[in-house]
Formats: C-alpha cells, sequence, structure tokens
C-alpha cells in the first residue's frame, strides 16, 4: 500500500493481535509508521482521524512489521512504559540477513551515537570493532579508547541463529537495551545487514523490497489483570520466508520457531 492508501479500520481488523479494556496489540504491516511520519501517514493518526485515541507504549520503524503495544487511555501507558524503560519486558525479532557465517550465539555491546544528519551510528570507527570468538559464541564490542568523543547510548543485543543457508541466515534478535534502529545498525556494523534494509540497501529501498526484520514475541506484566504476564506472537507472513524459497518449507520454517523460547 502507498501512504494514502491505508484505511483505519480495514488495517485494524486485519492486524489485530489482543484488545481488551487498556490495550490494542497489532501484527503492524510493513511500510506505516506507528508515530510521528513527517510526509506520510501513521498508525495514531489514521486512528485519531477515526475517533479512536491510541498511546503507542513503544515503537519499531516504519520498515519493521510485527507486534506493537498501544495504551487505549493515557492511564495505562505510564506504568507499561516503564516496564520498557526498566527492561523487564521480553522482546524477540526475527531477522534475515544476506550473510553467511554467524556464530550459533552471539552477543553485540557497540555503544551507538548519532553521526551526520542524525543517522545512527556506532560510537567508534568500524575499524575499532573487536570480535572475541568463542567455542559457539562470539562477542564484538569495543574498547574504552577507541569510543568516539561524542554523546554515547549503550547498547546491547543478543541472538541465537536459527538456520543458514547458502546465502541467508535466519536469526532471533533481543534488544536487551530499546535504543532507536538497534538491531539494524548493530548486525550492519558487523558485516551481516538485515536483508532490504534501507538505511543500508539504497537498491532494495528504491525497489520496493520489504525489510526481513519483524517484532515477533512480546511479554509484559498486566497490572490491570492483577499482574497477570501477558505473552503476545505475530507469526511472521510467507513473504518474510520467500527469500529461503527452495531450502526451507512453510512447515520446516514453522517447526525452526516452534523450539525458540524467549528467557
Amino acid at each position: 500500500m502507498g501512504t494514502t492508501d491505508w484505511n483505519w479500520r480495514d488495517l485494524r481488523d486485519a492486524s489485530l493481535l489482543l484488545e481488551d479494556s487498556a490495550i490494542l496489540a497489532l501484527d503492524k504491516p510493513s511500510g506505516i509508521s506507528v508515530m510521528g511520519e513527517r510526509h506520510g501517514t501513521d498508525i495514531v493518526e489514521l486512528a485519531r482521524e477515526s475517533g479512536e485515541q491510541l498511546y503507542p507504549v513503544h515503537r519499531i520503524d516504519k520498515a519493521t512489521s510485527g507486534v506493537i503495544l498501544f495504551a487505549k487511555e493515557l492511564a495505562r501507558h505510564g506504568g507499561l512504559t516503564r516496564q520498557f524503560s526498566k527492561r523487564t519486558v521480553d522482546k524477540a525479532y526475527l531477522v534475515l540477513t544476506e550473510t553467511v557465517g554467524l556464530p550459533r550465539h552471539g552477543t553485540i555491546e557497540l555503544p551507538l551515537s548519532a553521526g551526520r544528519k542524525g543517522r545512527v551510528r556506532i560510537a567508534a570507527q568500524r575499524e575499532s570493532i573487536r570480535a572475541e570468538r568463542n567455542a559457539d559464541e562470539d562477542r564484538w564490542w569495543v574498547s574504552d579508547e577507541d569510543l568516539l568523543d561524542t554523546r554515547r547510548y549503550p547498547s546491547t543485543t543478543v541472538f541465537d541463529t536459527l538456520y543458514e543457508g547458502a546465502r541467508h541466515t535466519l536469526l532471533v534478535a533481543r534488544p536487551i537495551t530499546g535504543r532507536r534502529h538497534q538491531i539494524r545498525v548493530h548486525l550492519a556494523w558487523i558485516g551481516h545487514p538485515i536483508l532490504g534494509d534501507p538505511l543500508f540497501d539504497k537498491a532494495a529501498a528504491q525497489a520496493g523490497a520489504r525489510t526481513h526484520l519483524h517484532s515477533w514475541r512480546l511479554g509484559f506484566d498486566a497490572d490491570w489483570l492483577d499482574g497477570e504476564r501477558v505473552a503476545l506472537e505475530a507469526a511472521p507472513s510467507a513473504g518474510f520466508f520467500a527469500p529461503l524459497a527452495g531450502e526451507v518449507s512453510a512447515e520446516e520454517a514453522t517447526a525452526l520457531l516452534s523450539g525458540v523460547r524467549v528467557p
């Protein structure tokens, strides 16, 4: 859809994951912003134009699909956002890279900063990034003396490799911190950019290719439900796995995901 083609009722009905008196959770399609879109339409604006006020609890990028959570009342918004700031929320993303060679497990501990025109980057030169290899886990980091003299935001992403094919790798990534563009920048700067990511693949952006980053699972506490832990999951669309056609069937892809546990 183009930015002028979105219809709130159709989007809401097609994307609904969970709704009660306090929250609305959607499986957001790639290509629409959550809020603050300066040159097009976003979900909050669409809902408002239809008479529905929503308060985003967190953000996922316009290019990212998957679980997004809204509070329906401002009174619920603060308690939910505090869970994100205190890092008590479980978050898991699915990623396809157009690379191979990643370890079974990895930890990326690279602080972020803002570069030219506000673009998110690693707060160090690329050649300063160090890789520490163990039996089946790698760690990427940068020493303090190599950090740029700028405002820095400590950032950590952990990932597990679910499948490696001839050209692509399927990951489940968990952002321990929740910085803007964190997973996208972390993977790109260690040499494994996300397939179709317009931040690092201009040709894909111009061709309208989807970005293979999907907000898959989200877990949080619902104080209005006596503290019950709510677990949301948005299954990726068939298009997400399309680059693996001929290597992994839909059934095999589903099996890969079924055994993944999110702490």
